[in-house]
């Protein structure tokens, strides 16, 4: 028995077969499935990593990776990008899944359809009770509701309506439900609890932006009551949860609502969150978010920038932009609230990141990843590098593997495996988008692969190269 373990433990090459089609020589391999970190040589056939070993393996290409730290590719969960060239930015920031789970779309197949083939990273939407609300109760909004999608009472048809329309989606092979429940206020608390019901019906995780819970509610919100009610709508309804973005939704009560998390799942709830490495936030103005702020003190609308022009706000601009639209970062964060949610064992690292183009824009779309690996592992040290490398890649493929069995084979290093590898500088790697110029790439991503094919080589986009595949779980009959 020990023989034949050895014997397929062997390289490939070794037993007298052809050469793997890339061998990485020399990195620092960090696996957070097996708790591996060392030096090892990873062998690619076929998409597939093929072989790990401390011994010299033969590939027909090779790159020498000595000094640099080979993880898997990072997986973003929440993401809103619908131009795909904004997945280059995903990808020199060493992403190589970008998911749109908090809001999700409406339309499935169209959603898909628009991608293949066209995509730099690996893709996937939820289906969305926003949207779905927005299409029933007939909302014309630009991503987000601005009128009855947001506000307005359901009746029992439209409920029923939205069902049907989220089934469906869920049947197309929805990886998840979204949930805005912050943008939907005419949305009854039975109306959650229903969709609820349809998310655990299919084994699909609900991903929530909970209610009056946002960097816009302000210190007066009671971000405690918007947590408790969807746990205690998702444990009605047997549903996974997944909070979206704490940081910002929690504020000043981010460490209260992380221990109100930690104790519902010491409880049997399956409920975990996410956060971003920035102060402040971004979203549309015109949003249900800002119903409001019609006549806020002048130092709230200071907090406010427009992305387009990066000028701060006053109440005559706010209304100006409200009724034209568009993209507003609010600057109501602190940098100990941030820490204290990207540091929590509860917590993965996702972006909330969204269409990256010059001169607009928030720079956690562009450097979400990198900031964390240079600011909190290398220059604080206050979080460990494999405990980096967990939340970006493990943590979010598990949160999605109970649904979609694909992801069974991402975030992990180990063969057989999906060869989505990132492999980066530790010692260089550093974001350089910011809040005024949030079109930058990050720097010290040396090479990332897509499927096994060259998207980032020697620290050069391969911008020809759209490798990226379709997430989602089975189709059902």
């Amino acid at each position: 028995m020990r023989n034949l373990l050895l014997a397929s433990l062997l390289p490939l090459c070794l037993l007298g077969q052809a050469p793997y089609d890339l061998v990485i020589r020399n990195a620092r391999v960090v696996d957070p499935e097996s708790g591996l970190d060392a030096i090892r040589q990873v062998a690619v056939t076929n998409g597939k990593i093929a072989a790990i070993s401390e011994q010299s393996l033969n590939g027909l290409a090779q790159i020498d990776a000595q000094g640099l730290v080979l993880a898997p590719g990072f997986i973003d969960l929440h993401w809103h990008g619908t131009n795909p060239a904004s997945g280059r930015y995903e990808l020199m920031d060493g992403v190589t899944t970008t998911l749109e789970l908090e809001i999700g779309v409406a339309d499935l197949p169209k959603y898909y359809a628009d991608r293949t083939n066209k995509s730099y990273v690996n893709f996937g939407a939820s289906i969305g009770h926003p949207p779905v609300r927005m299409a029933v109760l007939g909302d014309e909004g630009e991503f987000l509701p601005s009128g009855p999608g947001g506000y307005q009472r359901a009746t029992p048809a439209e409920i029923e309506a939205m069902k049907e329309r989220i089934e469906v989606g869920l049947r197309q092979g929805a990886p998840a439900v979204g949930f805005g429940i912050a943008y939907t206020h005419g949305a009854s608390y039975g109306e959650i609890i229903d969709m609820f019901r349809l998310a655990a019906k299919y084994n699909a995780t609900c991903h929530v932006h909970m209610r009056g819970t946002s960097s816009a509610a302000g210190a007066q919100a009671d971000r405690e009551l918007g947590l408790s009610e969807v746990i205690a709508a998702a444990t009605i309804a047997g549903a996974k949860l997944h909070i979206v973005h704490i940081n910002s939704s929690g504020q000043e009560a981010t460490g209260r609502l992380l221990e109100l998390i930690a104790d519902a799942r010491a409880h049997g709830v399956d409920v975990t969150t996410e956060a971003y490495p920035y102060t402040a936030g971004a979203t549309r103005i015109e949003s249900a978010l800002f119903d409001s702020w019609m006549d806020k003190l002048p130092a709230d609308y200071q907090r406010l920038q427009w992305s387009s022009t990066g000028e701060r706000l006053t109440r005559e601009t706010f209304l100006k932009y409200r009724k034209q639209g568009g993209l507003v970062i609010i600057h109501a964060n602190t940098e100990e609230r941030v820490r204290t949610a990207i540091l929590s064992p509860l917590t993965m690292i996702a972006s909330d990141g969204f269409d990256v183009s010059e001169g607009q824009g928030h720079p956690r779309s562009a450097a979400t990843f990198s900031r964390v690996l240079a600011k909190y592992v290398r220059e604080e040290k206050s979080l460990s590098l494999m405990d980096a490398i967990r939340k970006m890649t493990l943590m979010p493929a598990q949160r999605l593997e109970g649904r979609v069995p694909a992801m069974r084979n991402k975030g992990r290093i180990k063969v057989g495996a999906d060869a989505d590898l990132t492999i980066f500088d530790p010692a260089q790697i550093k974001d350089q988008a910011t809040y005024e110029k949030p079109a930058q790439f990050s720097t010290g991503v040396r090479y990332v692969l897509l499927n096994g094919q060259f998207a980032v080589k020697d620290g050069m986009l391969q911008e020809t190269v759209h490798a990226g595949q379709p997430i989602r779980a089975p189709l059902a009959r």
